[in-house]
C-alpha cells in the first residue's frame, strides 16, 4: 500500500495493524549473544480485532498474546494466540440481565500470580491462559471475586501479595481487593470515591494502597455515542492514601493540579512516613483538548486516545512527582525530567519501595527510543531507535547473582517498523540501555500492544 494513500483507520494501520491468524515459529534467528540466565518467556498482550473486523477505537481489539520461549541462549519459538473470552465468541457485554464480565477483549496486559496466568483487561474477569498461551477460561477466584479486575495489579515483593481494585460506572464504583501469594483472594473491600472515573492504574507501598482518582469521569451520553469517558474540568483531581493492613482503614485524600495518569512508575514511604509517587502525568491542558466532547475527531476516534503518546495530542506525558504528607496534609508536586515517556518500569524487587531507576518508551512521529532514568542524578539515557522503528513497554528481568545492583538485569522490549513490516524483541542491558545486548527476529510484524511479562522457568524437583 506504499504506492497509495493508507485510507485504513489509524488503529488497524501501519505498526497497529492487526495479524490475522495464529502460527508457531521455531528456532528464531538471533544478534549478539542471549544471555544463558534468560531461561523463560516473554509474552506481551495487546489489541489484534478478527480479520476484518473494526472494534472502532485501539482499546477494544480482541486481546492477542505474543510469546517468545528463551532458552539456553537460543529463541527456540515464537507463537501469537487470540484469548479465548465471551467477547471473541460473540457475546455482548451489556445484557438484559446485566453486565457479563467474560465478554471482554482481554486485551492489556498478562501476569503470573499463585500458579496461574492471567490475561486482564480491566473492565472483566481475567482470563487463565496456559504456558503455551491456550486460553483456559475466565477466573473469578473459587467465585469470590465479583468486580472487573484492574489490568495493573501490583506484587508485593515481599510478601508475594498481589493488591488490585475494580472499578464500575455504576456502584459501587470502586472496590479493592487482594490475593494471598498461593492465590486466594482474601480481602474485598468498597471504597468510597465521589464518580465513577477511569482508573486505569494505582500504586502501592509497603503499607499503603495509593488512589488516583482523576478527571477523566464515565457518562451515559459519552457511551451512546462512543468512548464512555470524557476530560471533567469541574471534577477536582485527588490522590488517595489507605492503610491497605488495616481492613477499616479511611482514605486520605489529597487534591493535585489537574492532570491524568496512565501508568505510575511507584510509590514509597520515606524516612519520615511521607508517601512519595512517581508516574507519567500528562497535563490539563492536553486532556481537556484530546480527550474533551468538543475535541477534533481522527481516524483512530478520540484524539489523543492513545497511551504510548502516538498522537500529537498526548505525546506530552512526562515523569512526575508528587509527595503527600500525612501528618500535616500537604502536597508537593515537581517534574522528574523533561523527556516524553510513556510505560514506565522498574525492577518488580522494588515495587512499593524506594527505588533510584525507572524505565519508559518514548514513541514520537520523529523520536523512538527505550528511556532509562536515574532519580538519583536525575540524568536520562536512551536506546534511540530512530523514526521508523517504535518500541512496546520495556520489561524488566533481574539478574540472579546474590546482592545484584537494582539496574542489573536486561530489558525485554518488541520493536516494530512503523509500517508494520517487520518486529524485534530486543535485549538490552539495564544498566546500559544505549548496548543492544541481543535481539530476536520475529516472523513477522507484531502489532503495537500494551504490557507484557517475563514468565521464568519453573524451578525443577
Amino acid at each position: 500500500m506504499s504506492a497509495v494513500e493508507d485510507t485504513r483507520p489509524t488503529h488497524l494501520a501501519g505498526h497497529y495493524a492487526p495479524v490475522p491468524d495464529e502460527i508457531d515459529v521455531v528456532d528464531l534467528p538471533v544478534e549478539g549473544a542471549l544471555p544463558p540466565e534468560l531461561d523463560g518467556r516473554y509474552v506481551r498482550n495487546g489489541p489484534n480485532p478478527l480479520p476484518g473486523a473494526d472494534p472502532g477505537h485501539w482499546f477494544r481489539g480482541h486481546g492477542m498474546l505474543h510469546g517468545v520461549r528463551l532458552s539456553a541462549g537460543r529463541a527456540t519459538w515464537y507463537r501469537n494466540r487470540w484469548v479465548r473470552t465471551g467477547a471473541l465468541a460473540g457475546r455482548r457485554f451489556l445484557t438484559w440481565r446485566g453486565v457479563d464480565l467474560t465478554a471482554v477483549p482481554a486485551n492489556t496486559h498478562v501476569i503470573e500470580h499463585g500458579g496461574r496466568l492471567l490475561a486482564l483487561v480491566e473492565q472483566g474477569l481475567p482470563h487463565e491462559v496456559d504456558r503455551d498461551l491456550g486460553t483456559i477460561g475466565p477466573c473469578d477466584f473459587g467465585g469470590r471475586l465479583r468486580t472487573a479486575m484492574t489490568a495493573h495489579p501490583k506484587t508485593d515483593p515481599e510478601t508475594g501479595e498481589l493488591h488490585f481494585y475494580g472499578y464500575s460506572p455504576v456502584p459501587p464504583y470502586l472496590t479493592y481487593h487482594r490475593l494471598s501469594a498461593a492465590g486466594e483472594l482474601v480481602v474485598s473491600r468498597r471504597v468510597k470515591v465521589r464518580r465513577p472515573t477511569l482508573m486505569h492504574d494505582a500504586a502501592i507501598t509497603a503499607r499503603h494502597v495509593v488512589w488516583l482518582d482523576l478527571p477523566l469521569t464515565f457518562s451515559l451520553r459519552r457511551m451512546a455515542t462512543g468512548f464512555p469517558f470524557g476530560w471533567d474540568e469541574s471534577y477536582a483531581a485527588r490522590l488517595g492514601v489507605m492503610r491497605h493492613d488495616d481492613p477499616t482503614a479511611t482514605v486520605r485524600w489529597f487534591e493535585i493540579d489537574p492532570c491524568y495518569v496512565f501508568h505510575v512508575g511507584t510509590a514509597h514511604e520515606d524516612e519520615t512516613g511521607r508517601i512519595v509517587l512517581d508516574a507519567a502525568r500528562y497535563g490539563a491542558a492536553d486532556m481537556a483538548a484530546a480527550w474533551s466532547g468538543r475535541a477534533r475527531r481522527t481516524r483512530s476516534g478520540v484524539a489523543g486516545a492513545d497511551p504510548a503518546g502516538e498522537s500529537a495530542a498526548l505525546g506530552v506525558a512526562r515523569m512526575h512527582r508528587w509527595t503527600l504528607d500525612p501528618a500535616t496534609g500537604a502536597v508537593t508536586e515537581a517534574p522528574l525530567h523533561d523527556r516524553p515517556v510513556e510505560f514506565p518500569t522498574l525492577d518488580p524487587d522494588r515495587v512499593g519501595r524506594a527505588a533510584r531507576y525507572r524505565y519508559a518508551v518514548t514513541s514520537t512521529a520523529r523520536a523512538n527510543a527505550v528511556v532509562r532514568l536515574d532519580l538519583a542524578t536525575g540524568d536520562a539515557t536512551a536506546h534511540e531507535l530512530g523514526p521508523d522503528v517504535k518500541a512496546g513497554e520495556a520489561v524488566f528481568v533481574p539478574s540472579a547473582r546474590p546482592g545484584r545492583d537494582e539496574d542489573e538485569g536486561w530489558l525485554l522490549t518488541i520493536t516494530t517498523r512503523a509500517d508494520g513490516t517487520a518486529s524485534r524483541l530486543l535485549v538490552l542491558d539495564a544498566g546500559d540501555v544505549t548496548r543492544q545486548v541481543a535481539a530476536v527476529t520475529l516472523p513477522r510484524g507484531v502489532p503495537t500492544g500494551f504490557h507484557g511479562s517475563w514468565l521464568p522457568e519453573p524451578a525443577v524437583g
